[in-house]
């Protein structure tokens, strides 16, 4: 569906490379947001050293999502339905991008809230997973770029791979668990994890997916043809 992001067309290219450079950037900040955020909540950074540039940041990913949709407007109305399912579908990714530096928020607020940093297995198994959703954030940023459709397609069985070890983890600590205190933030880091892999994942079916079809990857998570 980004094709046309990617048109050698003159007619409004200059807009529509505006727009896809404030979405990538938009893509780049949203990491950073998440990095600085899980590693303050792992213990890794003290959280007056970050508050400042963390909050710059997200406030930068608002700033760049509102101009992107005012763009959308006056692109589509000046070229017409042809370009209509394309519009559709970056006003939703757009959203997307700015709901993960909406959750690395949610982390860093995690990070003031807990009464500890993490601990043992629990701490060993969010840092493997933060790596992970860091790296996939990386390759979201490149498949926009290069539009290259397999790699989107690995890339959404990696996320959903993701999600459900989330879910496990949730599971096993509302089942019962050693965490004690520290369970609920534990639960908590985990839902954010979800949902920002989440997030990456519904981009990530722009690159492959009708309009009608976006954030719908079950068929493509299962190895089936769509």
């Amino acid at each position: 569906m980004f094709d046309w992001l990617l048109s050698d067309a003159t007619t409004g290219r200059a807009g529509l490379e505006r727009m896809r450079t404030q979405f990538g950037q938009m893509l780049d900040a949203g990491r950073h947001v998440f990095d600085t955020a899980a590693n303050a909540f792992l213990g890794h950074t003290d959280l007056e050293v970050i508050r400042e540039d963390l909050f710059a940041t997200d406030k930068r990913i608002n700033r760049a999502e509102r101009q992107i949709r005012r763009e959308i407007v006056v692109h589509a109305s000046v070229h017409g339905a042809t370009e209509f399912p394309a519009c559709l579908v970056l006003m939703s990714v757009v959203k997307d991008a700015e709901r993960v530096g909406d959750y690395g928020k949610n982390l860093f607020d995690l990070a003031e809230l807990a009464p500890e940093a993490p601990q043992g297995e629990h701490r060993d198994g969010l840092i493997q997973l933060k790596d992970r959703i860091s790296r996939a954030m990386a390759a979201c940023r490149e498949i926009f770029d290069s539009h290259e459709t397999d790699a989107a397609k690995r890339l959404i069985v990696e996320a959903k791979e993701i999600e459900d070890l989330c879910d496990e983890h949730v599971r096993a600590l509302i089942q019962g668990s050693d965490a004690g205190a520290m369970a609920p933030a534990y639960v908590l880091a985990y839902r954010y994890f979800k949902r920002v892999i989440s997030h990456v994942r519904n981009i990530a079916s722009s690159v492959v997916q009708p309009v009608h079809k976006l954030d719908f990857t079950s068929k493509i998570t299962a190895g089936e043809e769509e």
